[in-house]
């Protein structure tokens, strides 16, 4: 079982890191500066550090370069406000595995948790394949019914979560946190404004609704997706 390091100084974020990678398995450990962070990091108990750079005490972009001077080669994610290029760049230079602007969608984090800490021998799944769906993880494009079909981000972001689980009944509460990340409202249709983009695209019986629950992604062939 993989255990987490969550380096975060914001409550709410926190809270919502916490819980969600709980959900899907994690031991997770937060902290809320980066003094604390460092120390952490260094003890060798963990498998991944989840880092913002806006941390008390010592910022993240310190305790990262710290961490690679002392050699230490644990997975570093960061996961900030600062999205500019220069910020990735810096970031990335400085030694981080990977790095996340905020706001964020919970899948897009945990989906780049889980490839750093995958074993160099295992294979990367890199194609979701539900019936004649096909979604191509590298390229981000999609196949249904023998046709591609362009999707845009956050499209290919619900689709992708759908194929994850197929046959599965998603709430829209499910949908809303893992797709369009900790800020959502509970109460915003953006769901099924996008479901309605994906049927359009996809094949309208490809995706079902499951009457005041949410959605459903059936295995259909391409006879039935079109």
């Amino acid at each position: 079982m993989n255990r987490i390091l969550i380096a975060e100084d914001e409550a709410r974020i926190a809270s919502f890191l916490d819980k969600g990678l709980r959900r899907h398995g994690f031991v997770t450990t937060v902290v809320e500066d980066g003094l604390s962070a460092h120390e952490l990091a260094l003890s060798g108990q963990f498998d991944l550090l989840v880092l913002d750079l806006g941390l008390p005490g010592r910022d993240g972009l310190t305790v990262l370069r710290m961490l690679r001077e002392a050699r230490v080669t644990l997975p570093v994610v960061i996961l900030t406000a600062r999205g500019g290029v220069a910020d990735t760049v810096t970031g990335l230079e400085s030694g981080a595995d990977d790095y996340l602007a905020k706001p964020f969608a919970f899948e897009e984090l945990l989906a780049r948790i889980r490839l750093r800490l995958r074993p160099e021998r295992a294979p990367e799944a890199t194609v979701l394949t539900v019936g004649d769906l096909a979604l191509d993880l590298r390229t981000r494009r999609a196949r249904a019914g023998g046709r591609t079909v362009e999707l845009s981000s956050r499209e290919f972001a619900l689709a992708e979560f759908l194929c994850r689980h197929p046959d599965q009944v998603l709430t829209r509460e499910q949908l809303l946190s893992h797709v369009w990340g900790f800020d959502f409202d509970p109460g915003s249709n953006v769901v099924d404004v996008y479901i309605r983009y994906l049927r359009r695209k996809l094949g309208a019986a490809r995706i079902e609704t499951i009457r005041g629950t949410g959605y459903r992604l059936r295995p259909l062939g391409p006879e039935a997706g079109a």
